[in-house]
């Protein structure tokens, strides 16, 4: 998704350590760490953060803030971007998306491991609306990993899909099985829109439709930029379904 989080650290003279309330708990620790790994002290300076990624509804905030602090860290100290460093960071933090990569990649959460890249090939152009409240991934985890264990042959042949419509660069194939694992999502963490979005999903072009697994999020994957008519009628459409309508580029293609 083309949405961000950022974050600066700005030096300054006096002496003292820099503000410890603008970074997030997990973000500091993430900091903290980061200095213990390379024998570091913090120089002179304050902190400022800002996130276009709302908490709790399956976006990866914490990640993309831990990612953000990490890098911001490198610039200062003037080191390479080490991706390890990085990975054994979030490891002693928490699951993990692949928002470190500026790539798509299958990537295993739990354990911090890229198994196989996927490139940048395949891009989307997304419609999506984010239902109420918010959702404790570290809580619905071992609910949805009780899932795929019960639906294990359904999410092969979909990761099977997936991975051919990746090596194709056909995003109309990549939509469809993300499309399959939304379905199955429904059974674990449902999300209310879902029935409508597949309803008219043909009515408005959209290739296929996605959820957040572990949020709040649903909406529509397009391969080709919907046209200006078309946005309206989707923003019409959510709006009747008491949402409204954010639209963002996704992938890379």
């Amino acid at each position: 998704m083309d949405r961000h989080s950022w974050v600066y650290f700005t030096p300054r003279k006096a002496t003292g350590p820099p503000c410890p309330t603008a970074l997030g708990a997990k973000s500091a620790t993430a900091a903290r760490l980061f200095l213990d790994h390379y024998g570091l002290a913090f120089p002179p300076g304050d902190w400022r953060t800002h996130s276009e990624l709302p908490v709790g509804v399956g976006m990866s905030s914490s990640t993309a803030d831990i990612v953000a602090t990490l890098r911001c860290l490198f610039r200062v100290f003037s080191l390479p971007y080490d991706m390890d460093v990085v990975l054994g960071i979030l490891t002693d933090i928490e699951r993990a998306d692949s928002v470190f990569l500026d790539e798509f990649a299958l990537y295993l959460s739990g354990r911090h491991r890229v198994v196989r890249r996927l490139g940048r090939d395949v891009g989307f152009h997304t419609a999506y609306v984010t239902e109420p409240g918010t959702v404790d991934t570290a809580a619905v985890t071992p609910l949805l990993l009780d899932h795929y264990r019960r639906r294990d042959e359904e999410y092969q042949r979909c990761l099977t899909d997936l991975l051919k419509g990746f090596d194709s660069g056909d995003p109309a194939a990549v939509a469809r099985a993300a499309t399959v694992s939304a379905a199955l999502s429904q059974e674990v963490l449902p999300k209310a829109t879902f029935g409508s979005l597949q309803t008219h999903r043909e009515r408005f072009g959209a290739d296929g439709v996605f959820v957040a697994h572990t949020g709040c999020l649903a909406g529509y994957l397009f391969a080709s930029r919907p046209g200006a008519h078309v946005k309206s009628e989707l923003s019409a459409f959510f709006q009747s379904l008491g949402h409204q309508c954010t639209f963002a580029q996704g992938g890379y293609g």
